[in-house]
């Protein structure tokens, strides 16, 4: 063997020695995943930057279709983590499943409207149109009628006509000028802005007017406390993860550039907003207000009911991973 090899090699296993752990002995979380989805951004950052072996664990994505998918998956054992809004880990966990949440984002979009709009508030849009993403259970939807109640005594759901359709539809109904206003999901409606439209109201402004706390994260990281059970300090690994690539994306250009492939950004001004809107939507480092959410909840639970919220009245004990 070539002398400075040798070297290289014994100097290498001495490191690994010292560490006292190899690669392949890290626990493995499976992360299921949209294949397109924005979450992949974190999760190729975290791989890419070796923030998992940094960590202790090693991250492996595996793409599904659809959420529905990555639910299954989580759900037969087939993935460890997926990504949903802790309203939807409320219900599986007061119907019984052992879900727990680790946040991820704050990101929620808001109202947009045509750049030609003369809509200065959300009165405007009585007798309007409005496209609405996610169906009548759409968090953001429900957050802006509670909002437009208090504030305008105005019944948003009487007083406009709603489309409801798929963030797609939505999204070139609203650039064709079909919709008085439009309500997306936090990326769709980034392409929106960049595309021309303006933001009429934001959610984080409609939730700070109705008392809630803006900071508290909608969307998190899910798994089973099994799964927390037996790997001691896997919640709190994968927090520090998560929390260290996003200040990576939001400090280094770089990380954005490797990332474009996966944006589906059109033209840069769709690029530079959905940065910008990413960046926005990380949340805080720390625990999560737990008053804060128990009031978020019961909103929900006020205007959803039980199709939304299912038997979570009252914030479920666990729900939140303790990570700081």
């Amino acid at each position: 063997m070539n002398k400075s090899l040798k070297f290289a090699t014994v100097v290498f296993v001495g490191v690994i020695a010292a560490t006292g752990v190899w690669a392949q002995d890290l626990p493995v979380i499976r992360a299921a995943v949209l294949q397109i989805g924005t979450v992949n951004w974190e999760l190729s950052t975290i791989i890419d930057a070796a923030l998992d072996e940094k960590h202790g664990f090693d991250l492996q994505m595996q793409p599904y279709a659809d959420n529905g998918a990555t639910r299954v998956a989580v759900e037969g054992g087939e993935a460890d983590i997926a990504v949903a809004d802790w309203i939807w880990v409320a219900r599986q966990r007061a119907a019984g499943k052992e879900y727990v949440f680790v946040p991820y984002s704050k990101a929620v979009g808001g109202v947009v409207v045509p750049e030609d709009s003369t809509a200065s508030t959300l009165q405007d849009l009585r007798d309007g149109k409005i496209g609405i993403a996610g169906g009548p259970l759409d968090k953001s939807w429900l957050i802006l009628r509670a909002y437009a109640q208090q504030e305008y005594g105005m019944d948003l759901k009487a007083d406009t006509e709603q489309v409801f359709g798929a963030p797609p539809l939505i999204f070139k109904s609203g650039l064709s000028g079909d919709l008085d206003g439009a309500i997306n999901f936090w990326h769709f409606l980034a392409k929106m802005k960049a595309g021309g439209m303006r933001e009429l109201i934001s959610v984080e402004a409609a939730s700070t007017a109705l008392g809630l706390n803006p900071e508290t994260p909608l969307l998190g990281y899910y798994m089973k406390q099994s799964f927390i059970d037996s790997h001691p300090g896997i919640a709190q690994a994968l927090y520090d993860a998560s929390q260290e690539s996003k200040a990576l994306m939001a400090g280094e250009p770089t990380v954005w550039e490797a990332l474009r492939p996966q944006m589906n950004a059109g033209t840069d001004a769709e690029f530079e907003t959905l940065k910008a809107d990413y960046i926005a939507g990380s949340p805080a480092r720390g625990p999560v207000d737990l008053d804060g959410a128990d009031k978020f909840l019961q909103l929900m639970a006020d205007l959803g009911g039980e199709e939304l919220v299912g038997q979570a009245t009252t914030l479920p004990e666990g729900l939140f991973a303790d990570v700081k």
